[in-house]
């Protein structure tokens, strides 16, 4: 039996409004005002996002964002500082007691991730699911998830990477010294790849986007109704992005 999905392409936005929607459509699906959603987008400008339990001013260096043009924002979920740049993002919302939410958190970033494991095969990337909750390509991660579950559902969101500059990345994130900060960018270097690096080609966001909107469908026998967020969420989202995440008192909050 296939299941029920609304499918969002939502294109690129800024960090506060991507979590501000990716919110309003947890509230929705929580209020069973419309049913389980996917959700790909990206971010426009770059953003470095925190995981909810983490210190902003401990993870980022805010004066070198602000340099370069980075949004900064904290997340509603777990996990590490994230830089959102040339990557597809997608989010997934259910309830909990949808049969595709597993009680069981491994278990749940398992089955859910099998969506992305799919969609990379179908650009001809052999991947797998790395507990807890990564995805490895010929060794290497190349998606970070992150899930939280709030008001009766799970939100889980990850990133998909089509390319990625660690050298600029480490000149955004804090690294307790010059000699640890080379050491980090050649640690990356090492442990995280991308699809243009595994493909030896350039890749584009819409490519991406349409075999991994394929991959979920397949793996978790998922039956598309393709929709535009409702005025009633993007006006939540608006909201929420003012109020919460792109205000210090959210960001600075740790």
């Amino acid at each position: 039996m296939a299941y029920q999905c609304r499918l969002l392409h939502t294109g690129y936005n800024n960090a506060f409004y991507n979590m501000g929607l990716d919110q309003a459509i947890l509230e929705a699906v929580a209020e069973g005002s419309t049913i389980p959603t996917l959700r790909f987008y990206g971010w426009q400008p770059p953003a470095i996002s925190i995981g909810y339990f983490q210190g902003m001013t401990e993870e980022v260096d805010l004066a070198a964002c602000r340099k370069h043009g980075i949004d900064t924002v904290r997340r509603i979920t777990g996990g590490g500082a994230v830089f959102h740049q040339s990557e597809v993002t997608y989010s997934m919302v259910l309830p909990l007691d949808h049969p595709l939410a597993d009680q069981n958190i491994l278990a749940s970033y398992g089955r859910l991730c099998q969506g992305i494991v799919a969609g990379l095969a179908r650009l001809g990337v052999s991947a797998e699911f790395a507990p807890i909750n990564d995805i490895v390509a010929g060794g290497k991660k190349i998606s970070g998830n992150a899930q939280t579950r709030k008001l009766g559902c799970i939100l889980q969101h990850g990133t998909i990477l089509l390319d990625v500059d660690v050298d600029l990345m480490f000149t955004l994130l804090r690294v307790p010294s010059e000699k640890a900060r080379g050491k980090a960018i050649a640690d990356v270097k090492e442990r995280v790849t991308s699809l243009s690096r595994l493909l030896l080609r350039p890749v584009t966001f819409d490519e991406v986007s349409a075999a991994l909107e394929a991959g979920f469908a397949e793996a978790l026998n998922l039956e598309y109704r393709p929709q535009e967020p409702a005025e009633t969420e993007c006006v939540r989202a608006e909201e929420l992005a003012r109020t919460r995440f792109a205000d210090e008192g959210w960001t600075l909050k740790r």
